[in-house]
């Protein structure tokens, strides 16, 4: 994971303006010549268990962020997860013109916003190789209409 909390750190002055300032927290939020920072401060508080000591003790003791609380952390659906999947796997067929992911390969998609390069854009990154792999040997498990969509793609299914 990258360092967040450092590049929060050097983006923020160590201490708000004005007393009682908080952090944004929600994507979209500025802070300060323009610097969206709200979506990296959302971005620490969810993936709080991947970072380090000394990112955990910046967060808390410096920037005054703590981790997401259960209720505040997205959940996904399968259909959500098959759904990005399928974008990806539909991204590599495009780019590359078949469906023979090596197996380590991890395709990076692009998810939100309205295609215009806004700032409500993430890039997510999907093993896809494992997840084809993982597809082909349960080929009986797909419903038929994701058969056909994957097939469509030029999904191989032995």
């Amino acid at each position: 994971m990258p360092d967040l909390a450092g590049d929060l750190a050097a983006v923020l002055p160590p201490r708000p303006d004005t007393p009682g300032e908080a952090l944004p927290t929600e994507t979209g939020d500025v802070l300060r010549q323009g610097e969206i920072l709200g979506r990296r401060v959302q971005s620490v508080r969810l993936g709080w268990d991947q970072l380090t000591s000394v990112q955990l003790w910046m967060c808390e003791q410096v920037l005054g962020i703590e981790s997401a609380a259960e209720d505040e952390k997205p959940r996904r659906t399968r259909a959500d997860k098959w759904a990005l999947n399928y974008q990806a796997a539909k991204q590599f067929y495009e780019r590359e013109g078949h469906l023979q992911v090596p197996r380590k390969w991890v395709e990076r998609i692009v998810i939100g916003g309205d295609g215009d390069g806004g700032d409500d854009q993430e890039e997510r990154e999907h093993k896809l190789g494992a997840r084809i792999g993982i597809q082909r040997s349960r080929a009986a498990t797909p419903t038929p209409e994701r058969m056909e969509l994957l097939s469509a793609i030029g999904m191989r299914w032995s």
